[in-house]
């Protein structure tokens, strides 16, 4: 059974270790629980996307940008929230995408906090989570989407790596534009099926 101490010395090691930059993961995933997967998949969803691989395996890494997925609770388990943070850095990751639930989700705030000033990019998970996520004091700033927004947050995510990479940009103009032509497909069969017709192929 893996401990949290496993995990804890995991990041640890991985955090000595001289590897170079394009064996890392670039972008981290964190939630405060497996039962927030179900939102946080979209950050998943957008860096796959763009062309990212995810990293399930650091003595077996893809090629080319990658990112982690892990859930590491600030209340259940504070130790873990800390390695991880505060190791993130040497382990090669560039921007964090933190979520978490409930009313207290501390999870996005402290990563925030310990990784800093890796850019973190904050999801609140449920509504009322929101008020949480974004009430980060000045000093230790975090970027945040709305409630269930994901997929939002892993754009951004590669939007912060894009700045130095005309390629990814590219990418993150291309999705869009299919994103925009799929709004404009709808809109032209709405239009030619009328609202009845569109509505049947909906159901």
């Amino acid at each position: 059974m893996t401990t949290v101490q496993d995990l804890v010395d995991l990041f640890e090691s991985e955090a000595d270790r001289d590897r170079p930059s394009e064996e890392t993961p670039d972008v981290g995933i964190v939630m405060g629980s497996d039962s927030d997967l179900d939102v946080m998949a979209g950050a998943h969803d957008a860096l796959t996307d763009l062309g990212f691989e995810e990293v399930t395996d650091y003595d077996d890494p893809p090629s080319g940008y990658s990112f982690e997925s892990w859930v590491v609770s600030a209340h259940r388990t504070p130790d873990l929230m800390y390695a991880y943070a505060q190791t993130a850095a040497d382990r090669g990751l560039d921007v964090i995408v933190a979520g978490a639930g409930g009313k207290s989700a501390d999870l996005p705030n402290m990563t925030a906090s310990l990784a800093y000033p890796i850019p973190v990019v904050g999801v609140p998970v449920q509504e009322k989570s929101v008020d949480s996520v974004i009430g980060m004091p000045t000093g230790a700033p975090i970027t945040a989407v709305d409630a269930g927004k994901s997929y939002n947050a892993g754009l951004s995510a590669a939007q912060f790596l894009a700045t130095s990479d005309d390629d990814l940009a590219q990418r993150l103009r291309d999705l869009h534009a299919e994103q925009s032509d799929g709004v404009a497909g709808v809109s032209r069969e709405l239009h030619e099926r009328g609202t009845p017709g569109f509505r049947a192929t909906r159901e």
